[in-house]
């Protein structure tokens, strides 16, 4: 996909953050915009701020754990629009809590929204990508899908899951010869709301979150969208966000298991000196 001018592009979670970003980026290109959010306000927003660039848009409110909605959200997009081109399953939550002290509530809350909402997503807009001719996969994981890190074992099991399920069907999409392609999205630390908006322990602020991850945050949600553009012009396999993306790719190569040793060395020395670690 070269050319996104008049191409219709599907972006969950684009009340803020990326996927916000992605679609403003996007409507300067010239795509036709379907947005959701499960924040009604916020997606009305974005795809208002899409208009003004003057890009048809429309916002859904959207809440992608939900099997029989997204199902029923794709048909209305294609119906509405008359064709899906790209679909970008972007919106995703975090848990920062222990394997011990971890709600099973919680687990299934991040698991539905950040692995099923995934699979919903693909499954229910993947029919429509491939009658498009030219249909492009988007599904965003994260630097925590390459290593697992402590108080993150909900949200690494979401992030390994989706890059899983992304690459394997990259592959079938290859050996079926669709005209799909299908990239897997690993973004380092980006400055959105998922440190604020986490589930957390008690005594973990929202507003203290969001200063710590403010801290090790380096890159824009407008340089992240732009980079998954380039990806998918490129129709890269994987398209890393940030520095610290790399780094993180790198480190399990290098190391191989013994990254695990050290990275709890490194967590347990920062907390021991208060280094702010985004809630870690």
């Amino acid at each position: 996909m070269k050319n996104f001018t008049d191409r219709v592009a599907v972006i969950t979670g684009a009340g803020s953050g990326i996927g916000r970003a992605l679609a403003l980026e996007l409507a300067g290109r010239g795509a036709r915009l379907a947005l959701s959010d499960i924040d009604e306000v916020a997606v009305a927003d974005t795809a208002a701020h899409c208009e003004k660039a003057g890009a048809e848009a429309k916002g859904y409110r959207l809440d992608v754990a939900d099997r029989a909605a997204v199902t029923a959200h794709a048909d209305a997009v294609a119906a509405e629009f008359g064709q899906v081109n790209l679909v970008v399953n972007n919106a995703g939550v975090a848990v920062m809590a222990t394997v011990e002290d971890m709600s099973y509530a919680d687990l299934d809350w991040i698991v539905g929204i950040n692995f099923w909402g995934v699979v919903h997503g693909t499954k229910a807009f993947l029919p429509h990508l491939i009658a498009s001719g030219d249909g492009h996969l988007v599904n965003v994981s994260s630097v925590f899908g390459f290593v697992g890190v402590p108080s993150q074992s909900a949200y690494n099991a979401t992030k390994f899951a989706v890059r899983g399920f992304t690459e394997a069907l990259r592959q079938e999409m290859l050996i079926q010869k669709r005209p799909v392609g299908v990239s897997c999205v690993h973004p380092g630390g980006i400055r959105t709301n998922i440190a604020r908006d986490a589930r957390a322990p008690e005594g973990s602020t929202p507003q203290q979150r969001s200063v710590d991850f403010a801290k090790i945050a380096r890159t824009s949600p407008e340089d992240a969208a732009k980079t998954i553009v380039r990806g998918v012009e490129r129709n890269k396999p994987r398209i890393l966000i940030g520095p610290d993306a790399y780094v993180f790719d790198a480190v399990p190569r290098l190391l191989g298991a013994r990254y695990q040793r050290l990275t709890a060395l490194g967590v347990a020395a920062a907390r021991r000196f208060n280094i702010p670690l985004g809630g870690l």
